[in-house]
């Protein structure tokens, strides 16, 4: 039997990175998945976070300074990344929820686990549950502001999924997110127009 070469296994690790990417949503984060991010790791273990990322966009005039700040928090993160256990109190999960949370709380607006009092929700379900629950929850007719947390389902391209609006030109919303595609914390944006899958928006204090 012919033993691969290291050449041979670079290759191969660049196509399953490759494989990974192209599947929807599989960066996305579930309420109740606790792995460990295999296609993060793939990822990271070639170099794939080092491609030419957007450029992060100009901050809109006449912000409520919680969502300035929440935009800054976003801005720092986005050019200074952690890894996901970073957001998450050292746990390896799906965590698109734990950076909401800890991107808030770094901002002023922190979010509060109904389970534990904690800081950190790392469920979107929970997460959804809890904007219902102190009344700053907007269904998905709402016309969102940089500095709302956007919640996802399918048939959204990220399924169950969680990230923040860092801007917005007439129905084009910029967001930002951890645990995303194409790259672990990535800027992304849909058309109000057109998207599908969205729960509704979470505000901030």
């Amino acid at each position: 039997m012919e033993t691969a070469t290291p050449k041979h296994k670079h290759r191969r690790a660049i196509a399953l990175a490759a494989a990974l990417v192209a599947i929807p949503g599989v960066l996305g984060c579930q309420s109740t998945a606790h792995g460990d991010n295999l296609a993060e790791r793939a990822l990271d273990s070639i170099g794939v976070h080092r491609v030419a990322r957007p450029a992060f966009p100009a901050t809109a005039a006449g912000l409520s300074p919680v969502r300035r700040r929440i935009v800054s928090v976003l801005r720092t993160e986005y050019d200074h990344p952690h890894a996901g256990e970073y957001y998450a109190q050292g746990v390896r999960e799906p965590w698109c929820a734990d950076f909401v949370s800890w991107t808030q709380r770094k901002a002023g607006s922190p979010v509060r686990n109904p389970g534990n009092g904690s800081w950190r929700i790392p469920g979107v379900a929970t997460l959804t549950e809890y904007y219902q629950s102190v009344g700053r929850f907007r269904g998905p007719g709402y016309h969102p502001k940089p500095g709302d947390v956007v919640l996802y389902s399918p048939p959204n391209r990220f399924k169950q999924h969680t990230n923040t609006v860092i801007a917005v030109d007439g129905n084009r919303v910029t967001t930002l997110g951890g645990n995303e595609p194409p790259i672990a914390i990535s800027i992304n944006s849909y058309d109000l127009a057109t998207v599908k899958g969205i729960v509704g928006y979470g505000l901030p204090r």
